[in-house]
């Protein structure tokens, strides 16, 4: 938006004369500003100052409506790549003493995560007495990287912070 506010529409302009430019991106010339918004109002269209530093400023005979819808709309599309462009990271928590079918489910949620190019945060919860049995966490992270190998690599290897047990594991890259 900040290109809109570098116009200015129609009866704004201080100058005497501009360089006039129609519609089609013609070069008029150098017409009194009387003549170029008179020429802007018979043909329906604003007058736009597009170069006020210039001398004499340069003016542009157009529809700033449609302009502003124009741009409006690029910048959309803009935004809507970016958006595309970006890479989530996805978590996903679970217990030390998962049962088969929960971590089946969670490996296969991952799995679509990663090959939809998102990174996955794995946080494996220790309660009570298995902050003992820190090995049982080892286990499972092995675990899941062994199945997770074909489509995944360790990004952040495991590291235990309070209760958990965290790693991230990234979409392997492709060759």
């Amino acid at each position: 938006m900040s290109k809109l506010q570098d116009y200015r529409v129609n009866r704004q302009i201080r100058a005497k004369e501009v360089r006039l430019i129609d519609e089609t991106g013609q070069q008029i010339g150098i017409v009194p500003i009387s003549e170029a918004l008179a020429l802007a109002e018979e043909r329906g269209l604003d007058l736009v100052e597009i170069a006020p530093q210039a001398r004499p400023p340069v003016c542009k005979i157009m529809d700033y409506g449609k302009f502003k819808y124009e741009l409006k709309k690029k910048e959309r599309e803009a935004r809507k790549k970016q958006r595309e462009h970006q890479i989530e990271v996805k978590d996903i928590r679970m217990k030390v003493r998962i049962d088969e079918h929960d971590l089946q489910v969670k490996l296969k949620h991952m799995r679509e995560f990663l090959e939809d190019g998102d990174k996955v945060r794995v946080r494996i919860r220790f309660r009570g007495r298995e902050n003992i049995h820190p090995e049982l966490g080892e286990k499972l992270f092995k675990r899941i990287i062994e199945e997770l190998q074909d489509v995944s690599e360790v990004e952040v290897p495991p590291k235990k912070e309070g209760p958990f047990l965290i790693f991230t594991l990234a979409p392997k890259r492709k060759k």
